[in-house]
């Protein structure tokens, strides 16, 4: 990567992002929050500089730096890549830990978070601002949308499909062909067996609605 990084966020996932561009030799320029208690400190060696809307950093993104958007929010997260990709015609950047196996035939968009010993198989496809978790696993051909968040040592086995917005708790297991449909949450340990609708929450073994 040639250019420099601002996160957005400096909180818990804003600190992993920075470690995985730091070990990858990646320059972070600094970091922003709205956390105005932690403007002016710094993590590591790198600054928090101001607030998310700071327009004298934020246009510095797409002309002099790459940005990526470091929030488990879902809807925060939204509107912020669509004032990046309309006001400064820039989409956030992968943040790849070293640890994780990523198959050359992996489809995969931008602005995602791929934590430790994250496992991407063949031919598996992952959308765009989505935060794989330590040591989870996306089989080969199963198909994860936008905006997925996958915990923990998640398994996603082969040809499943997860639709935008989903959250996969941690230790969840979908079990081969099933599809999680859009805005649906699966609680930690939970293992999935049948289809689950858009928006509903499911947890247990084998899940159920709650």
């Amino acid at each position: 990567m040639e250019k420099p990084v601002i996160i957005i966020g400096a909180g818990g996932l804003g600190k992993v992002t920075l470690d995985i561009f730091t070990e990858n030799n990646v320059v972070v320029y600094c970091l922003l929050d709205d956390d105005e208690t932690l403007h002016n400190t710094e993590i590591g060696d790198v600054s928090v500089m101001g607030a998310t809307d700071e327009e004298s950093f934020l246009r510095m993104i797409g002309k002099d730096c790459e940005a990526f958007i470091a929030s488990n929010e879902t809807e925060y997260k939204k509107n912020l890549v669509e004032k990046l990709k309309e006001e400064y015609k820039a989409v956030p950047v992968n943040a790849i830990h070293q640890t994780s196996y990523i198959s050359t035939t992996t489809n995969m968009g931008h602005g995602n978070l791929i934590n430790a010993k994250v496992t991407l198989g063949t031919n598996a496809k992952l959308g765009s601002h989505c935060i794989v978790n330590t040591g989870a696993i996306v089989d080969y051909e199963a198909k994860v949308g936008d905006f997925v968040q996958i915990g923990t040592g998640a398994m996603i086995n082969s040809g499943a499909i997860i639709e935008d917005d989903v959250f996969i708790g941690a230790g969840v297991t979908i079990v081969s062909g099933v599809t999680v449909k859009k805005g649906a949450r699966v609680g930690a340990g939970s293992v999935v067996i049948a289809d689950v609708e858009e928006g509903q929450t499911v947890f247990g073994n084998p899940a159920k609605s709650m």
